[in-house]
């Protein structure tokens, strides 16, 4: 173009249907829908551009609450009743959905996300009598929900064990079923078999209490399952039911994530894992603790992998535990990356950490492909953990500064960090004697929203708190000794270590005292203040 002044109307519909699809769908539509001019009211009626509508609000303050009501009647009123029939998926927050679900027909809606769910929500709109009725039993293939998990109600409420229950006999056509950060795990294993059935749902991705909910699931109430995701929260159960164990040949993608002990991943996951015999995908994030061998590529290939012929992607992630007094073989971390090699697996990463008379050996496939990482010490391999959200760290040498700084690096994601060493820096005893925080460059986590000190040494407080060591631009949670607390901020009076405190909202602490004022002042965002035992 040669031209001097070229404004957005000069460009061709398809460079500006490109354009607007970069943009927020329900910004585009809120600011051009309906404007005077008939060429940009006809791209933003475009199937491809309106055929999924993000509108999840966030209410922070008043005046934000009153600009997102202003929205939110506009589109109800003036768009959504024009586009309707372009809509094919909805994420919503839960409390706008019935305003937004009420305000059109929708005839070609099938899927539906509602974000901050929780019970009461569920037991009160998945009914009958709901006004979303006939969207809900008619339409909808395809329902994510979205649990907010600071709030529980559901041990307040009765009727809480049946909520999905409710989600399953009202939307009838349900195909694809996600309920994440649930707060109450699903349990099914005493309720007859007549219940929780489907024939339609092909995909399910739940949370559940223990395996037996977990074999109940799979014992033929739901036919046409193809893909399942789930976490089983408690692993030791005695599996007092009895139940369809018969081949899952229909079974195509699976992932689990759960923790066992003992011998539970011998006689509960591998049995599991072997009715799956045309699985395609496989996911693992499997924890085991007090074992007496490691779980390593020889292991993988003769229980799991033969048992497998159709497997074509396999994500893994298993951590196990053994006490060095019980660990009958001995292996280092190349003979365990050996044994991959022999199968034929190559992007395959062990990590081994010794703490107080325990050996902890992690497998992992690359890239590494899951938000928690817990229990890794001074050595990790240097690569990309950004995956990564959740990451404990634990060792019995201690954790100097510049390890830290390994952590920022390969770890740029990281939102909560759990640091777990009785040991002191030996740096920071060099530099209590020099007086000079500028001996350390900054370690930056800009991501980084909770932090806990609760079995550390002073000096990691000290570590992170200091702004010259670490600067923690987002830090809202904070669980830490209050002796050590008020050690490292001297008695909140301490000016290098008070930004980091600022933005905390959720304090825990170990003893239930009465606060000072300087304390106050020192954490004036605080919302909560915890004790833990």
């Amino acid at each position: 173009m040669t031209q001097p002044n070229v404004s957005l109307l000069d460009l061709s519909d398809e460079i500006l249907l490109i354009i607007l699809k970069k943009l927020d769908n329900t910004d585009v539509l809120y600011s051009l829908l309906d404007v005077d001019n008939q060429r940009l009211n006809t791209l933003v009626h475009d199937k491809s551009f309106t055929n999924t509508i993000n509108f999840v609000l966030t209410t922070i303050t008043d005046d934000v609450l009153s600009i997102a009501d202003s929205i939110l009647d506009q589109f109800c009123i003036s768009i959504l009743p024009k586009i309707d029939y372009t809509i094919k998926s909805l994420v919503l927050e839960s409390e706008s959905m019935e305003r937004i679900l009420l305000s059109a027909d929708y005839p070609n809606l099938t899927e539906l996300t509602l974000y901050n769910v929780n019970d009461h929500i569920v037991s009160h709109h998945f009914t009958v009598e709901s006004p979303f009725r006939r969207i809900f039993q008619e339409k909808i293939t395809d329902l994510i929900l979205v649990y907010n998990r600071d709030i529980h109600t559901l041990s307040m409420n009765p009727d809480s064990k049946y909520v999905y229950e409710y989600t399953l006999k009202l939307f009838e056509n349900l195909q694809h079923l996600s309920v994440i950060q649930c707060g109450r795990l699903l349990s099914i294993d005493d309720l007859s078999s007549t219940t929780w059935q489907s024939i339609n749902l092909t995909k399910l991705c739940v949370d559940v209490w223990r395996f037996n909910d977990c074999f109940a699931l799979l014992d033929g109430r739901l036919k046409q399952l193809n893909t399942f995701i789930v976490n089983i929260n408690y692993t030791s159960d005695d599996l007092s039911n009895v139940y369809n164990m018969d081949d899952l040949p229909d079974m195509k993608c699976f992932s689990l994530t759960c923790c066992c002990e003992t011998n539970e991943y011998d006689t509960r996951v591998l049995p599991l894992l072997r009715r799956m015999i045309k699985l395609e995908e496989l996911t693992l994030d499997i924890t085991n603790d007090e074992r007496t061998s490691f779980i390593d590529g020889t292991q993988i290939n003769d229980e799991i992998l033969v048992h497998m012929p159709c497997l074509r992607k396999f994500i893994f992630h298993i951590r196990t535990k053994v006490e060095l007094r019980h660990l009958t073989h001995y292996a280092s971390n190349e003979d365990i990356q050996r044994t991959f090699t022999n199968i034929g697996y190559q992007q395959v990463c062990c990590v081994l950490n010794y703490i107080v008379g325990n050996v902890i050996c992690h497998i992992f496939s690359l890239p590494f492909a899951f938000d928690y990482l817990g229990y890794i010490g001074n050595i990790f391999p240097p690569i990309d953990f950004s995956r990564v959200k959740e990451l404990d760290v634990h060792d019995k040498i201690p954790f100097e500064h510049e390890y830290f700084i390994r952590i920022a690096r390969f770890f740029p994601l990281l939102k909560e960090l759990s640091v777990i060493n009785f040991e002191s820096q030996s740096q920071t005893r060099d530099n209590l004697v020099s007086n000079n925080d500028e001996l350390y460059p900054t370690v930056e986590y800009p991501n980084l929203i909770s932090l806990s000190f609760q079995c550390s040494h002073v000096d990691y407080v000290e570590q992170f708190l200091n702004e010259r060591k670490t600067h923690l631009s987002h830090l809202t949670k904070l669980m830490v000794d209050y002796k050590k607390l008020r050690i490292v901020t001297k008695n909140f009076t301490r000016n290098a270590t008070r930004r980091n405190c600022a933005q905390v909202k959720q304090l825990t602490i170990d003893e239930t005292i009465m606060h000072t004022k300087e304390f106050y002042n020192y954490f004036p965002l605080l919302l909560f203040c915890f004790c833990y035992d």
